[in-house]
């Protein structure tokens, strides 16, 4: 059924669906609505990562590797709190296997270093802070494993549910459980077929209300890009079956956009970083995201029926560092001084952000609708749009009106919907990327770079053209030469690491320099079937 043409102000004149349509309405879960009311949250990668500037660890890593001179979770929760997040959620274990607690089934955790002597536990401090600030506690914890003899066999599947028992058991309530999909990715990786129904049971069966993160749920899902962008169509509901985290998954556009008529509820969660990568580089201290930026991702995100998980890494001290703190306060600053004065019902006010919402507790209804002001005592559509969900923040031309208006143009069934607010943003200015060049080559086809004349060569940089258009190089060799003849070998089957999720500039260091004028990166395979993008190929 298509409800057409229905103002706002004419909902309660309209009659009920059917009770048939009602309940065939997929509704979410009580945890899974006051889950999307937190709208914002923050994400802490933390790990050896940090200390080996990698985004994904082999798992060869010594323990003491990680090692924060002056770990503070404190500072962590109430920078969060004062940004305005309402939960924390800690990479706990990560690709590498090294857990940020005393893990009892495994030998390369926090534990086994000479942190604190070995008798650190990152979980319980982080959770104890949560509680102290009164923010939410929630854990990633990663079923690849590169460091488990396990992984690869039958055996693993039962040490990850003693893993996740271990973390989910010892640090109190536990509001959000993020599953990565990950399965051994990289050239000869070893594969593991994960047992999903069991590890979602004992998630379930240790935190019955916990919200599980993962390409399909069940409680939210990926919103299939790292660079902070929900669909501005979005649905809440999603199409599972036959699909599980590791594959196979949902394309990204219904990641991004949901499934209209989706047989589950399955609520966008967009994870984005504040930094390039996601742990913490001294490299990237000048290229913390602008406020501009972060108020786009907000408008994305959290405007766009999602929930914002930024990531705020820590650095190698164990604190946020002053840079991101300090842009997260702006951030936090540039919101209320957005969000601060609601004009609805004032007359002749001038506005450029339209607030609008559906209860979601009865389901996700609207399919089309319109904003209209009253503009000299007409009314004119200001903006028209599909859905709505549970937070609809409509970016519209600066507009003086004596009134506004919501009209539901279509409709799954009876809408419950609220026009919440009108306000004014004055800070807010359009930060869509630009048009940028690069190349894109044949998905084989080498690239080479001449750097002149002989030089020393310690390692080299790959960055795709951004967003990942036209593909990007996954595996790869990399050889150098000094004529352009002879060619050797200095890198054989290597992996970018998050490049496909995050398409960012790659850096690599070789083992020692070596002498070149020529280096060659030969691609192996790339996200593309017959192509491959590149920005740039720089060495250094």
């Amino acid at each position: 059924m298509r409800i057409r043409h229905l103002s706002i102000l004419l909902l309660l004149a309209v009659g009920c669906a059917s009770q048939q349509e009602q309940a065939s309405l997929v509704l979410p879960s009580k945890a899974q609505v006051e889950w999307q009311k937190m709208e914002m949250n923050m994400f802490c990668h933390f790990g050896p990562n940090t200390f080996s500037g990698r985004e994904w660890g082999d798992g060869t890593e010594a323990e003491d590797m990680f090692n924060p001179t002056d770990m503070d979770c404190r500072q962590w929760a109430a920078t969060a709190k004062a940004a305005g997040f309402k939960g924390i959620i800690i990479t706990a274990k990560h690709h590498d296997g090294f857990c940020l607690w005393p893990n009892p089934v495994s030998k390369h955790t926090v534990a086994q270093s000479s942190w604190k002597d070995g008798q650190g536990d990152v979980l319980r401090e982080l959770s104890e802070a949560c509680k102290e600030y009164g923010l939410k506690f929630g854990v990633y914890i990663s079923p690849w494993d590169r460091n488990d003899p396990h992984y690869g066999t039958d055996e693993y599947n039962e040490v990850f549910v003693q893993t996740l028992k271990s973390a989910l058991t010892s640090y109190g309530p536990v509001y959000e459980q993020w599953f990565d999909g990950a399965c051994g990715e990289g050239p000869n990786g070893k594969k593991q077929v994960y047992d999903w129904p069991l590890f979602n049971s004992t998630v379930f069966e240790c935190q019955p209300n916990a919200v599980i993160f993962s390409d399909v749920g069940p409680g939210c899902r990926w919103v299939g890009n790292e660079y902070g962008q929900a669909g501005r169509t979005n649905w809440s509901t999603l199409n599972v079956n036959g699909n599980t985290p590791s594959g196979p998954k949902p394309s990204r556009e219904s990641l991004n956009c949901g499934d209209e008529d989706g047989d589950s509820w399955v609520p966008a969660e967009t994870d984005v970083s504040i930094r390039p990568g996601w742990f913490w580089k001294e490299s990237e201290n000048d290229k913390v995201k602008s406020v501009q930026k972060l108020l786009q991702i907000y408008y994305e995100s959290v405007g766009r029926n999602s929930l914002l998980l930024l990531n705020v890494p820590p650095d190698t001290t164990g604190r946020i560092h002053p840079v991101d703190s300090t842009r997260l306060m702006e951030f936090r600053t540039a919101l209320n001084e957005i969000f601060k004065e609601n004009l609805k019902g004032k007359k002749n006010a001038t506005f450029n952000r339209v607030v609008v919402t559906e209860d979601i507790s009865k389901g996700q209804r609207v399919q089309e609708f319109a904003v209209e002001a009253k503009v000299d005592g007409e009314w004119k559509e200001i903006a028209h749009e599909t859905t709505i969900g549970c937070k609809r923040i409509v970016l519209v031309p600066e507009t003086q009106a004596d009134a506004v208006r919501i009209k539901v143009l279509s409709a799954k069934a009876k809408p419950h919907v609220s026009l919440e607010g009108l306000y004014l943003d004055k800070i807010y200015i359009d930060t869509s990327d630009p048009e940028v060049g690069g190349e894109v080559k044949q998905a084989f086809e080498p690239m080479t770079l001449d750097l002149g004349e002989v030089k020393q060569v310690s390692g080299f940089i790959y960055t795709p053209i951004p967003k990942g258009l036209g593909g990007v190089v996954e595996t790869y060799n990399l050889a150098v030469s000094e004529d352009g003849k002879v060619w050797k070998t200095v890198i054989d089957e290597a992996m970018f690491e998050n490049i496909v999720n995050n398409p960012i500039g790659q850096t690599v260091g070789l083992e020692s320099p070596v002498s070149a004028r020529y280096i060659r990166l030969k691609p192996l395979r790339t996200s593309a079937v017959d192509t491959y993008g590149v920005l740039s190929l720089e060495a250094f």
